[in-house]
C-alpha cells in the first residue's frame, strides 16, 4: 500500500550513452566529405615532371563542416593531371606506399616560385586542409589542437583515405599546419615549428642536420646518406646607380603657366617612380650529399657565384604612380562632382547675358545685322575678349583659373583657323600625326562611341583632361568650358563654321556631345547659305544651291526663273532658304492660291491635273533618264527636294517616345503616320511643281519604284505593251500617300515651309551646351579620354613589343566596347577599364626599367641583345626566370655587377670602408684558399636560406620498413620555420 501511495510524477532519468557525441558527429562529417569527393583508397598518379607545380593547373573545392557551433571550412587542393594507365596497377596496390609519401622524395620541383605553402614545404600534389571558417577565429589551445588532430586520424583510418589531411592551428598569419597521412601499415606525421628568434646553432647546415637526425631517431650504423637541396636568396634594393629613364614633366612650370612642358593634345605616359622595387636572386644547389659540402658557424662552401643554378624574380612596386593612369583617373573623378559651372566660377557670363540669350528674337535679329568683321582681322584674343572682360568684372584677374597664355594656347589648338589669315571655310586641317582614316586605331571611336581622333571633340577632351591635372583642376575645367561655349555662340552668330567636324548630319556612332557640335555646324551651314543668298543679284547669274547634306544639289535658278520671282515677289534671286527663321514670318510669303493667280488661275480654286498642266514648271534638278509622264508624255524631271532634318540620338529618342505615346488605336496610328509624312508631303509638292500635270503614279515611279508594278499585256491590236498600276498597299482606302498627294500643292522647294529650322535647333544646342555641368561634360567626354589612352598605350607598346601586353590591350578594347556602348555605364565598370589601362602602363614602364638596368641597348652583339631582351620579357611574364649559365652567363654577369655596385655604395657610406684598398689589390693580398669566402662579400647577407633534407630510413625500429623522411627549413631575418614529414611503420608498432 505504501508503494501505491507514491506519487506517479516521480520518474527516474535514464541517460542513453549510445547517443553520438559532438566529437563523433564531427568525425562523421569529415568522413562524409571525403567519401563525397571520392578520396577513398590509393590513387597513384604519374611521376611529377620538372616545373609542373608552377606551370600546371591547380584546382580546389570546398565545403563547410562544424564542431558543435564552431564552423570549419574543409578544402581539397589538387594538381590536375591525366590518369595513368591502369594496366598492372592492381598487382602492386597492396605493397605500394601512398602517393604523397613518394612525393616527399621527388627532387624535380624543389622551391617552386608560385604554389601553396604546403606544396613548397612538403612537395605534395594533393592534400586536404581543415581551417576555421571565419578569418578572426583560431584554434589556440593545445587540447583543441590535439582533439582536431585525433579527429583527422580517426577519419583517415575509418575511410581508408590516403590523401594527407592538415589542420590549421594558431593565428592564420602564422600559417601553422599539423596533419597526417595514412596508408596500409604506414603513417606520416606532418609537424611544424615556427619561431621569431633563431637559435644560433640552427642557422647553418650542420645544426639542421643534427635536428633532422635526432628527430628520425634511426639506430642504424652507418646512417643512410642525407640528400640536401639548398637555396639562398639575395635581394637587391639599391638601384640608385641607375637613373630611372622616365622623365616626368615639370609640374611646377606647367602650374606656373609656362606652356611647352607638355604639348596639348599629347597624353603623358610612364611611371614617375621606378616600378621595379627589388630584384631577388636565388642561388640553388639542387643535389648535394652530406659530407660533400661544409656549412657551419665558422666556414661555408656555399659561394653564390659558384652555385650551379641561378634564378631571378623581380618585385614590382605597389601601385606605382603612372602619369597616364593618373590623368584618366583624375578626369573620371569629375564625373562624381555635383557643382554647376556657375557654382564653381560664380556668376557667369551666361547669367550676364541671360535675358538676351533667352530671347529668341535676339538670335533672329542677328540675321539682319550687317556683315561681321572679316575673319582675317580676328584673333583668338578678339574672339574671347568680350567674355573674358565680363568674367574679370566678377572676379579679379589673379583669381582666374586659367591665365591668358594657357587659355590662348588651348584655343589656338582647338581652333587653328582663328590664327589663319584666310577666311574660315569650315574645313579642318589634317594632322599628319593622326593615323590614316581607314586604320583600326582611327576607327576605334565606332566601338567606344567617342569621336574621331582628329576631331574637335577629341581634342577638347584631351585639353580638359590636361587642364584638370595641371592648370586649376575643376575650376580650370569650368573656365575652359565656359570659354568654349562662348566660342560656339560667336561662330553661330557670325556664320563661322566649326573646325574639326565632319560635314553632314550628326554621326550617331559618336558621343552625344560630338553629335551636338555637328548639329550646330549644320545649322551654321544653313544659316551661312541663307545669308549668302540675300546678297545674290540677277547680274551675278549665280546658281543658288540648297545647302543641305552632302550628295544632293540644290535648285538651280536660271535668268528666267529669277525674272519670274522678281515679278511675283519683288525680291530678286532669293532662294527658299532666305526666308526668315520664324515659322509665322516664314508663311507671310505668297500663299498657294496667290501663286495660282499669278499663273492665271482663280483664287481659291483647287486645280486638277489639266489645270496644273498649265502651270510653269519650277524647281527642276535634272531629267530622269527616259521616264515620261504617263498622261501627257512629257519628260519626268527630278525635283529639288528638301533634305531630311538632321537629328541627334536624344532627339530621335524623344521623337520615338512621342510616337509611342500615341498608342495603337486607329486614330493614334493615323496621327503618327501624318507626323512622319512631313518629308513625303514636301517631296510631293516639289514633284508637282517640277512636273505640272503629273499624277500619283508618276510620283511613285520615281519615289518608290517597287510600288509601281509593270507587266506585259497584249493590246487590242495584238501588240505586246507594258501596262502598269500601283501596288496593293497603295490602293488601300485612306492610304496616307493618296491623302498626302491630294493635299499637296505645286510648291517648289524655295517656297516651302522648312523641314529643318536651323535657328531654333542652334539655340537648343547652345542652351544644351550652356547648362552642362562639369560632371555631365566629363561623362560625355570620358569615352574620348579612354579612346585616347588606349591609342597611347598601343603606341608605346609598339616600341617595346611585349606579347602579353598585346593580349591585354585586345581585352581592354573588347571590354570597353561593351561598357561604353551602353548609355550611362556604371562607375564600377569604368573604374575597371581605367585600372586595366594603368596596369598596362605599369607593365610597359617595368619593361623599360629592366631594359635600362640590363643595358639591352648597349649590347654590341645582336645575339646577346636578343637574349637579354628575351630574358627581360620572361621576367615580366613569369614568376621566376632561370639564368642561363648561372653566374657565368651574360645575364648572370650583369646581375653580379649590379650586386657588386650596390655593395660598393653600401661600403662607401661607411667611413672605415672608404679607406679600404681597391678590389684588385684585395685579390692580390688574400690567399686563394680564403678568397672563396670573400667572394660572398660581393653579395649582401642572404635574405632567405632554404634547405630541404631527405632520406629513407626504417622507423621506429631497425626492422621496420624503410620509409621517406623529409624536413624543410627556411630562415629569414625575422622568421624561422621547420616543416617536417616523418614516416613510420605501423605494422609492428
Amino acid at each position: 500500500m505504501a508503494a501505491d501511495s507514491e506519487p506517479e510524477s516521480e520518474v527516474f532519468e535514464i541517460t542513453d550513452f549510445t547517443t553520438a557525441s559532438e566529437w563523433e558527429r564531427f568525425i562523421s562529417k569529415i568522413e562524409e566529405v571525403l567519401n563525397d569527393w571520392k578520396l577513398i583508397g590509393n590513387s597513384l598518379g604519374k611521376p611529377l615532371e620538372k616545373g609542373i607545380f608552377t606551370s600546371g593547373t591547380w584546382e580546389e573545392k570546398s565545403d563547410e563542416i562544424s564542431f558543435a557551433d564552431f564552423k570549419f571550412s574543409i578544402t581539397h587542393h589538387y594538381l590536375v593531371q591525366e590518369s595513368p594507365d591502369k594496366e598492372g596497377k592492381d598487382e602492386v596496390l597492396e605493397d605500394v606506399i601512398p602517393q604523397s609519401m613518394q612525393d616527399l622524395l621527388c627532387m624535380n620541383n624543389d622551391f617552386p616560385p608560385r604554389a601553396h605553402c604546403l606544396v613548397r614545404w612538403y612537395g605534395l600534389r594533393e592534400f586536404v586542409v581543415i581551417a576555421p571558417a571565419a578569418n578572426n577565429d583560431a584554434v589556440l589551445s593545445e587540447s583543441k589542437c590535439n582533439l582536431l588532430l585525433s579527429s583527422v586520424s580517426v577519419a583517415l583510418g575509418n575511410t581508408g583515405c590516403q590523401v594527407p589531411l592538415f589542420v590549421q592551428i594558431h593565428h592564420k598569419w602564422r600559417r601553422m599546419y599539423v596533419g597526417e597521412c595514412q596508408g596500409p601499415g604506414v603513417r606520416t606525421d606532418f609537424e611544424m615549428v615556427h619561431l621569431r628568434k633563431v637559435p644560433n646553432q640552427y642557422t647553418h647546415l650542420s645544426g639542421l642536420l643534427d635536428i633532422f637526425k635526432s628527430k628520425i631517431g634511426c639506430t642504424l650504423t652507418p646512417l643512410p646518406p642525407v640528400s640536401i637541396a639548398i637555396r639562398f636568396t639575395y635581394v637587391l634594393q639599391d638601384w640608385q646607380q641607375y637613373f630611372w629613364p622616365q622623365q616626368p614633366p615639370d609640374i611646377d612650370a606647367l602650374v606656373g603657366g609656362e606652356v611647352g612642358g607638355l604639348e596639348f593634345g599629347k597624353l603623358p605616359f610612364g611611371a614617375c617612380e621606378d616600378p621595379i622595387s627589388e630584384l631577388h636572386l636565388a642561388t640553388t644547389w639542387p643535389h648535394l650529399t652530406e659530407g660533400i659540402i661544409v656549412d657551419n658557424d665558422v666556414y661555408s662552401d656555399l659561394d653564390p657565384v659558384q652555385a650551379p643554378h641561378w634564378s631571378v624574380r623581380v618585385r614590382k612596386a605597389d601601385n606605382p604612380q603612372c602619369l597616364l593612369g593618373d590623368f584618366v583617373t583624375e578626369f573620371f573623378k569629375i564625373c562624381r562632382r555635383k557643382e554647376s559651372t556657375d557654382e564653381i566660377l560664380g556668376r557667369s557670363t551666361f547669367e550676364e547675358e541671360g535675358r538676351e540669350v533667352a530671347d529668341i528674337t535676339h538670335a533672329l535679329s542677328k540675321l539682319t545685322e550687317p556683315a561681321p568683321v572679316p575673319i582675317h582681322k580676328l584673333s583668338v584674343s578678339n574672339m574671347v575678349h568680350t567674355a573674358k572682360k565680363k568674367i574679370r568684372k566678377q572676379r579679379g584677374v589673379e583669381e582666374s583659373p586659367l591665365n591668358n597664355d594657357v587659355l590662348n594656347t588651348i584655343l589656338l589648338f582647338l581652333f587653328p583657323d582663328a590664327a589663319s589669315e584666310k577666311p574660315l571655310d569650315g574645313t579642318s586641317s589634317t594632322d599628319n600625326s593622326n593615323p590614316p582614316l581607314e586604320s583600326e586605331e582611327y576607327n576605334l571611336y565606332n566601338q567606344f562611341k567617342s569621336a574621331p581622333s582628329d576631331s574637335l571633340t577629341y581634342k577638347l577632351a584631351l585639353c580638359l583632361c590636361m587642364i584638370n591635372f595641371y592648370h586649376g583642376g575643376l575650376k580650370g575645367v569650368a573656365h575652359l568650358w565656359q570659354e568654349f561655349v562662348l566660342e560656339m555662340r560667336f561662330r553661330w552668330e557670325n556664320n563661322f563654321l566649326i573646325p574639326g567636324l565632319a560635314s553632314g548630319p550628326p554621326d550617331l556612332r559618336c558621343c552625344l556631345l560630338h553629335q551636338k557640335l555637328q548639329m550646330l555646324n549644320c545649322c551654321i551651314e544653313r544659316k551661312k547659305a541663307r545669308d549668302e543668298g540675300r546678297k545674290t543679284s540677277p547680274s551675278d547669274n549665280v546658281t543658288n544651291t540648297y545647302s543641305g547634306d552632302a550628295g544632293k544639289s540644290g535648285d538651280q535658278l536660271g535668268p528666267d526663273n529669277l525674272k519670274d520671282m522678281d515679278k511675283e515677289k519683288g525680291e530678286v534671286g532669293k532662294s527658299w532658304d532666305s526666308w526668315s527663321d520664324s515659322e509665322e514670318e516664314f508663311f507671310e510669303c505668297l500663299s498657294d492660291t496667290e501663286e495660282l493667280k499669278g499663273n492665271g488661275q482663280e483664287s481659291g480654286k483647287k486645280g486638277g491635273p489639266k489645270e496644273m498642266a498649265s502651270l510653269k514648271p519650277e524647281g527642276r534638278l535634272h531629267q530622269h533618264g527616259k521616264l515620261t509622264l504617263l498622261h501627257n508624255g512629257e519628260p519626268l524631271y527630278i525635283p529639288v527636294t528638301q533634305e531630311p532634318a538632321p537629328m541627334t540620338e536624344d532627339l530621335l529618342e524623344e521623337q520615338s517616345e512621342v510616337l509611342a505615346k500615341l498608342g495603337t488605336s486607329a486614330e493614334g496610328a493615323h496621327l503618327r503616320a501624318r507626323m512622319q509624312s512631313a518629308c513625303l508631303l514636301s517631296d510631293m509638292e516639289s514633284f508637282k511643281a517640277a512636273n505640272p500635270g503629273c499624277f500619283l503614279e508618276d510620283f511613285v515611279r520615281w519615289y518608290s519604284p517597287r510600288d509601281y508594278i509593270e507587266e506585259e499585256v497584249i493590246d487590242e491590236k495584238g501588240n505586246m505593251v507594258l501596262k502598269g498600276e500601283l501596288s496593293a498597299r497603295m490602293k488601300i482606302p485612306s492610304n496616307m500617300w493618296v491623302e498626302a498627294w491630294e493635299t499637296a500643292k505645286p510648291i517648289p522647294t524655295r517656297r516651302q515651309r522648312r523641314l529643318f529650322d536651323d535657328t531654333r535647333e542652334a539655340e537648343k544646342v547652345l542652351h544644351y551646351l550652356a547648362v552642362q555641368k562639369p560632371a555631365d561634360l566629363a561623362r560625355h567626354l570620358l569615352p574620348c579620354v579612354i579612346h585616347a589612352a588606349i591609342l597611347k598605350v598601343k603606341e608605346e607598346e609598339s616600341l617595346e613589343n611585349i606579347s602579353s601586353v598585346k593580349k591585354i590591350i585586345k581585352q581592354i578594347i573588347s571590354h570597353s566596347s561593351k561598357v561604353l556602348h551602353f548609355p550611362n555605364p556604371e562607375d564600377k565598370k569604368l573604374e575597371e577599364i581605367i585600372h586595366q589601362i594603368t596596369n598596362v602602363e605599369a607593365i610597359i614602364a617595368r619593361a623599360r626599367s629592366l631594359k635600362a638596368k640590363f643595358g639591352t641597348e648597349k649590347c654590341e652583339q645582336e645575339e646577346e641583345k636578343e637574349d637579354l631582351e628575351r630574358f627581360v620579357s620572361c621576367l615580366l611574364e613569369q614568376p621566376e626566370v632561370l639564368v642561363v649559365g648561372a653566374g657565368r652567363g651574360h645575364a648572370g654577369r650583369i646581375i653580379h655587377k649590379l650586386f657588386v655596385n650596390a655593395q660598393r655604395l653600401t661600403e662607401s657610406s661607411d667611413e672605415a670602408a672608404a679607406m679600404a684598398p681597391p678590389e684588385e689589390d684585395l685579390k692580390r693580398m688574400v690567399p686563394p684558399e680564403e678568397r672563396r669566402q670573400n667572394l660572398a662579400a660581393d653579395f649582401p647577407p642572404a635574405a632567405g636560406r632554404e634547405l630541404i633534407l631527405r632520406t629513407t630510413v626504417p622507423r621506429p625500429a631497425p626492422y621496420s620498413r624503410a620509409l621517406p623522411q623529409r624536413m624543410y627549413s627556411v630562415l629569414t631575418k625575422e622568421d624561422f620555420r621547420l616543416a617536417g614529414a616523418f614516416s613510420s611503420d605501423t605494422s609492428f608498432f
